[in-house]
């Protein structure tokens, strides 16, 4: 199928990047190239772009949309957890700009064999890099009870997950869970119809929580901001796009820990940590979608947008 992502928050990742015309920047989640595309636009013969995606479609799809800025583009068909290693390797000492835009995108939940989506029916998989053996049916069909829900809580915060847990472990004693709308009909029975009146699909918040477990998409962010900025110039500028509350506290957090310049105790007379403050926050508030552009794209609806300047 066609490759289709509408890139959220486009203009305002521009502005905020600051991109200079001879510097080198990185697209951690290449996706359908759009925020790559503009980027590289900006960008003089001197200049350079990284690309980042796990999903070899993506890595398929922006090779060409990209192949008219040459050398200029650089394509790595990996997590952007490995970002300084892979900088390394391509012997570059330091980047002027890094741009994330978390989650999955529409192209994976679009292609209904992926498995992403509760609105299509497909074998559980959720893969983001099909390289890796492990699926959303090893999850639901191997994770205990407990575990299942421990990330149905966690990362779906799902107020039925107790309850989802259960059923899911009962189904599967009967036969595996195969496909996704298998777990969806699972799903509908142990949310009770009351309380799926006038809410989101029942099955949302789990196939979020599945996804992010096989991903292991919150476990890498903290670590890429980290990496990001240890290789980041003076006045690189990292833009990170969230589209839930827990990618957001994490991307909050590890800005704010990177701002301070001491993390000892108050009570403490005198520093002692010798932690020095890396980064000057940009947005004290998160920039939105406007409502523009929300009803061109609905999935833009929960983005958010926060910036960070390397000092």
């Amino acid at each position: 199928m066609e490759f289709k992502h509408v890139s959220v928050l486009l203009n305002e990742c521009i502005d905020n990047l600051n991109i200079k015309k001879d510097g080198i920047y990185v697209d951690c989640t290449m996706g359908g190239a759009g925020h790559s595309k503009e980027i590289a636009k900006r960008l003089s013969g001197n200049g350079r772009l990284i690309c980042f995606d796990q999903d070899i479609n993506a890595i398929n799809v922006a090779k060409e949309r990209l192949a008219e800025f040459g050398d200029k583009v650089t394509i790595v068909h990996s997590n952007f957890e490995n970002i300084k290693e892979e900088i390394e390797k391509l012997g570059i000492d330091g980047i002027d700009g890094v741009l994330a835009d978390l989650g999955v995108s529409s192209h994976q939940l679009d292609e209904a064999s992926r498995g992403f989506s509760y609105m299509n029916d497909a074998a559980l998989d959720m893969r983001m890099d099909n390289r890796c053996k492990y699926s959303a049916w090893d999850v639901v069909n191997e994770y205990s009870e407990e575990e299942l829900h421990r990330i149905i809580k966690e990362y779906g915060e799902e107020n039925w997950a107790k309850r989802i847990a259960k059923f899911i472990v009962e189904a599967r004693e009967e036969k595996s869970i195969d496909t996704t709308y298998e777990l969806v009909e699972i799903i509908k029975k142990a949310i009770p119809k009351k309380a799926r009146i006038d809410g989101p699909h029942p099955a949302k918040r789990t196939f979020q929580a599945i996804r992010i477990e096989v991903n292991n998409e919150l476990g890498v962010i903290s670590k890429m901001i980290d990496d990001a900025v240890s290789i980041m110039n003076p006045a690189g500028r990292i833009c990170i796009i969230t589209f839930h509350s827990l990618e957001d506290r994490i991307v909050k957090k590890e800005f704010k820990y990177l701002s301070l310049d001491c993390i000892c105790p108050a009570e403490m007379p005198f520093c002692q940590c010798d932690k020095k403050s890396e980064v000057k926050i940009i947005t004290r508030k998160p920039i939105l979608p406007t409502a523009e552009e929300i009803e061109v794209n609905p999935r833009s609806r929960s983005a958010k947008l926060r910036v960070a300047e390397k000092k």
